[in-house]
């Protein structure tokens, strides 16, 4: 694909949800360049087999399908992106895409990454005295800095490697004296976890030497602290108008229910759950380990000892509605499972990034753009309606319903507010008999 070709795209595509499924797949691979099996991977005509799958894990027994879908509208840092998502929960990619749509409006996202430097933790015991211990450590850092850099030559050449170590004294645990060392270690393009982890193994035997102690713990750390990403958006109000509510009110409400979730952590939990929904789902998509990248979310959620947002919302001196977010985004484009994983592999020609920092950065977007979906539907005719819409649908196929006769079936619930089991097998049952 040219970079001609790249600059003239654009995720602004209208109608495309209203579009069949073999139609929105074909515009997709046309926009990524998709060869046919990679199309053939779309379609799910071919993919993970279960032979694949048993080299991925133990006890394999088979594979398990979920919906991958295009969140479009995307606007990042200037270029357009289509988000492949990962995810079984209706509404979430209809509600990002909107996000999008209304952010594009503001100039889309504005997103920024730290180096991708990952930690990995080094548990000593049984010391005597943790800071002399410590400044033994210190001492020699030069020396353990470049056993690191022995670890993974071909990362280093890349611009990786040993960026430093951090001593963290802890004189009285219940485990005893303990001191923990942090290696700090640039993994480019990799998420990062089997390089760090092979890091602090071959320091071990160093450290124990130096500090007389015994190594336990020798992993990485998922507070992914050093590698950051963040992401802002400014919405016009004029944008936000719902109905006859005015935009400016549907910014009011949006800020006033934001702040909730600043202050309460029940309230704090379930508005981060809607941000990571957005973030997993492309996690998923490209192969991430979306457990690493949940737990380090809630970590820095809670680093100054009670539990809050990640994101912010407030309006400038126009009445704009303004939204930032920050969090550590631990992804990787190359290794594991983003390129043994067939579908993983065409949701980032998909995506179309070109290193770990940019796909972080998407990533950091799409959660603030989710987190906006779900505080506007709050703020406005409420979470259900459009949810429950949705997730007819899925009520509709559990009864049996298939083909057109799925659209007929949710749709007559969502008429009736009556949306159940009973009542789509009911009208499935006379749907049939008709």
């Amino acid at each position: 694909m040219t970079d001609e070709h790249k600059q003239r795209r654009t995720s602004r595509l209208p109608g495309f949800y209203k579009l069949p499924l073999a139609e929105r797949a074909a515009m997709v691979a046309q926009w990524a360049g998709l060869d046919r099996n990679d199309q053939a991977v779309l379609l799910g005509l071919a993919g993970l087999s279960a032979t694949q799958a048993d080299h991925l894990i133990e006890n394999v027994i088979g594979v398990h399908a979920l919906p991958l879908g295009v969140a479009t509208n995307f606007l990042v840092n200037g270029q357009d992106y289509l988000i492949p998502m990962v995810v079984e929960e209706p509404s979430i990619v209809a509600g990002v895409s909107f996000a999008a749509r209304l952010a594009r409006g503001g100039g889309g996202f504005v997103a920024a990454t730290d180096d991708p430097v990952m930690i990995g933790q080094i548990q000593v015991l049984d010391v005597d005295n943790v800071y002399a211990a410590a400044g033994r450590v210190w001492d020699a850092r030069e020396r353990l800095l470049e056993d690191a850099n022995c670890c993974d030559r071909t990362m280093v050449k890349l611009g990786g490697g040993a960026r430093g170590l951090e001593l963290r004294p802890f004189p009285d645990t219940p485990a005893g004296p303990m001191l923990v060392i942090h290696v700090l270690f640039d993994v480019r393009d990799a998420m990062g976890a089997n390089a760090i982890n092979t890091v602090c193994e071959q320091l071990a035997p160093t450290v124990e030497a130096l500090t007389g102690g015994r190594v336990n713990l020798r992993i990485l750390s998922n507070l992914a602290d050093r590698r950051k990403a963040s992401a802002s958006c400014t919405i016009p109000a004029d944008a936000l108008k719902a109905g006859d509510l005015p935009g400016a009110e549907v910014a009011r409400a949006i800020v006033e229910a934001a702040a909730l979730a600043e202050i309460d952590p029940y309230r704090a939990a379930t508005h981060n759950k809607g941000v990571m929904n957005g973030m997993d789902a492309v996690a998923i998509a490209t192969g991430n380990d979306w457990r690493g990248l949940e737990a380090g979310a809630h970590a820095w959620a809670a680093r100054g000892g009670r539990y809050t947002s990640l994101t912010r919302w407030w309006q400038d001196e126009k009445g704009d509605l303004r939204g930032s977010i920050e969090l550590p985004v631990a992804v990787g484009i190359v290794g594991g499972t983003t390129r043994a994983h067939p579908t993983a592999q065409v949701a980032l020609k998909i995506l179309g990034v070109e290193s770990a920092a940019e796909l972080a950065g998407v990533m950091a977007a799409v959660g603030l753009a989710q987190n906006l979906a779900a505080l506007r539907a709050l703020a406005t005719e409420g979470i259900q309606r459009g949810h429950m819409s949705l997730h007819a649908r899925q009520v509709a196929l559990a009864a049996g319903a298939s083909g057109a006769e799925v659209a007929t079936v949710a749709g007559r619930m969502v008429e009736e507010g009556a949306i159940s089991a009973e009542r789509a097998a009911d009208l499935l049952a006379a749907l049939r008999g008709s």
